[in-house]
């Protein structure tokens, strides 16, 4: 699925982007092109950047609860 219609990036690539270390959409951006363009799938980069980011958080949780 394209994630940026502008550049046509896929998500895979944004993902690799940010396996990579982008952690803001700048630095995706900066790594892929995604976003740079008319700005409007800024959001849908943030929710892959949160997505990666939280997981050791949540990974962290206890499981007791």
């Amino acid at each position: 699925m394209y994630v940026c219609i502008c550049y046509a990036v896929p998500d895979g690539e944004i993902k690799s982007c940010i396996a990579r270390g982008a952690r803001t959409v700048d630095e995706v951006g900066d790594a892929c092109g995604a976003g740079t363009g008319c700005g409007s799938c800024h959001d849908h980069i943030d929710v892959f950047l949160a997505a990666a980011h939280a997981q050791p958080d949540v990974a962290a949780l206890s499981r007791s609860a």
